[in-house]
C-alpha cells in the first residue's frame, strides 16, 4: 500500500514537470515570434509562471480575494494563450500586431501585479477594544477626622491594638485587556528600546491607577 501511494504521489510529481516544462516552452516560442530574442525570450515564460504562483500563495495564505483572484486568471489566460498560440491557431512566422503589443506590455503588467500581491495589506485582526474606565471613588467628599481617644488612667488595663486595615482589593483583569496591553508594551519597547512604564501604560490603555498597577503586575 505504502508503494503503490509512493508511486502516484511520483506520477503527479512527473506529470506537473512535463506540463511546466511545456508550458514554459510554448511562452518562449511565443516571445521569441514576437521579436523578443536572447535572454529576453526566456524571461517571459518565468515572468508569467512567477506571477501565478504568487497569486496562488496569496490565495492559500489569505483566503479568497478578488486582487489575487484577478491576477491569477490574468497570468493563467497568458499561460493557456500562449498553449493555444503555439498549436498552429497563429503564424508565429508574420505575428499580428495585437500579439506583439501584448508580448511587449506585458513586463509592466507583471510588475504591477507582483507588487501589489507583494505589498497589499492582507487580513488582519482587529485589536480587542479597550474596556471602559472603571470609576473612581470621589476623592473630595467630605470625611470626617476620627475623634481622638480619651485619656485613660495609667492603671488601666491597655486596651488591645486594633487589627491593620486589610489592604485594598486588586481590580480583576480581563484577559483580553491583558493581550492587548502586552501588544502596547511590546510596540513601545520596539519604538523606544525601554520597557514601557507604569504611567505611560496607563495613558495607553486609559485604564485607572488601580487597574494600571494590576495590569502592570502581570506584565512583569
Amino acid at each position: 500500500m505504502a508503494a503503490r501511494a509512493g508511486l502516484r504521489v511520483d506520477a503527479v510529481l512527473v506529470q506537473a514537470v512535463i506540463a511546466g516544462a511545456l508550458s514554459f516552452a510554448h511562452l518562449h516560442d511565443l516571445a521569441a515570434a514576437a521579436g523578443q530574442d536572447g535572454w529576453k525570450a526566456w524571461a517571459y515564460p518565468v515572468s508569467v509562471d512567477l506571477l501565478l504562483v504568487a497569486a496562488w500563495r496569496r490565495l492559500r495564505s489569505d483566503g479568497p480575494s478578488r486582487l489575487a483572484w484577478c491576477w491569477f486568471l490574468i497570468a493563467l489566460v497568458a499561460s493557456l494563450g500562449a498553449n493555444i498560440a503555439t498549436a498552429g491557431f497563429l503564424d508565429l512566422a508574420n505575428p499580428p500586431a495585437p500579439l506583439r503589443l501584448g508580448v511587449a506590455g506585458w513586463p509592466a503588467l507583471a510588475f504591477l501585479g507582483g507588487t501589489l500581491l507583494a505589498h497589499s495589506a492582507g487580513h488582519r485582526t482587529a485589536d480587542p477594544p479597550a474596556p471602559a474606565p472603571v470609576a473612581e471613588p470621589d476623592a473630595s467628599a467630605d470625611t470626617k477626622p476620627a475623634p481622638e481617644p480619651e485619656s485613660v488612667p495609667a492603671s488601666a488595663e491597655e486596651t488591645p491594638a486594633l487589627p491593620a486595615a486589610a489592604p485594598a482589593p486588586v481590580p480583576a483583569v480581563p484577559a483580553a485587556l491583558v493581550d492587548h496591553a502586552r501588544k502596547v508594551a511590546a510596540e513601545h519597547r520596539d519604538r523606544t528600546g525601554a520597557p514601557i512604564d507604569t504611567d505611560t501604560l496607563r495613558a495607553r490603555l486609559g485604564v485607572p491607577p488601580q487597574l494600571a498597577d494590576a495590569i502592570a503586575a502581570q506584565l512583569a
